[in-house]
């Protein structure tokens, strides 16, 4: 992360904390929901397989812009299958970037070329080993290895959902994280039980021993991009949810912290670490936020 980057957000984060704002830093903007994978912990995708155009996508940024964000995420359904007229996925990092966002990253399922080198992070969907991670999104893994290993830049982060299926995997993935060219570091998450994928959500003891597991991991150098200080707040679910410094944007509509908010008890079993992180950070959790800008500094 570049330096000046890192005293902005420094700022803007302490100005957040002392005056106890509201405003937002982190941003997200929901492309379409179109998506070429049918993965079986999904319940967002291909409901309209709508591409917003162009335009619409700049004034959400404009807007996101105006209200603080200056970290940006672009989400679909798939990302990559964003397009209007000439315009491209890429277009839109640099925009962003034109704009004066500090962090731009995007969060695909890497069955298309990894190109993006204007991008700070790419978060690839890898969900375990090659049996586990197509047991979950279908015969892709090869597809994603092969990507990655051919993508134009250094900034692939691994992304794995943690569920009943891949619990097993958090070792295999680091392993992977940490040996293959290309890939910068490792986020994971816990399954978040949307209506209908309830039945692999992990319970609390599962949750603590994958965090222990993850926990030791980063002690033993491997390059995890979670926050290990808000492990214990992740596990109990402790955190006065939402986030009111992270929105989420789609087709105009405006989220905070995530579109979960919306199912009712669905906000409480949330398995998102950005989310609990981020607002560990906000609310000024000084252990959380030196852990904050140390692993920022080293993998973004």
């Amino acid at each position: 992360m570049r330096i000046n980057s890192v005293m902005q957000l420094f700022f803007r984060g302490m100005s957040t904390v002392i005056f106890k704002s509201p405003k937002s830093v982190v941003g997200s903007i929901i492309l379409t929901d179109r998506c070429n994978l049918s993965c079986l912990h999904c319940a967002v995708s291909n409901l309209t397989s709508i591409i917003y155009p162009h335009s619409q996508i700049t004034s959400e940024m404009h807007e996101l812009y105006r209200d603080g964000v200056r970290i940006l995420f672009f989400y679909g359904g798939e990302p990559f299958l964003w397009k209007d007229d000439k315009t491209t996925l890429r277009d839109l990092v640099i925009e962003a970037r034109q704009m004066g966002y500090l962090i731009v990253n995007v969060v695909t399922n890497g069955t298309f070329g990894l190109t993006l080198p204007e991008a700070d992070l790419l978060l690839v969907s890898l969900d375990g080993t090659k049996e586990s991670h197509n047991k979950i999104r279908g015969n892709t893994y090869d597809t994603i290895i092969k990507n990655i290993e051919n993508a134009a830049s250094d900034n692939i982060c691994l992304y794995m959902a943690v569920n009943q299926i891949n619990k097993g995997d958090i070792e295999a993935v680091c392993e992977i994280a940490k040996h293959t060219m290309h890939v910068r570091s490792v986020s994971f998450n816990f399954h978040t039980p949307y209506p209908g994928t309830e039945y692999l959500q992990l319970s609390h003891a599962e949750k603590q021993d994958c965090c222990d597991r993850i926990s030791r991991l980063i002690g033993n150098g491997y390059p995890v991009i979670n926050l290990r200080s808000a492990f214990p707040y992740i596990v109990d679910n402790t955190l006065k949810t939402p986030c009111r410094q992270c929105v989420i944007m789609e087709d105009n509509k405006r989220w905070i912290c995530g579109r979960c908010i919306d199912i009712e008890g669905l906000c409480e079993q949330c398995g998102y670490f950005f989310a609990a992180e981020f607002l560990l950070v906000f609310s000024g959790n000084i252990k959380v936020i030196c852990d904050f800008f140390k692993t920022y500094m080293k993998y973004i």
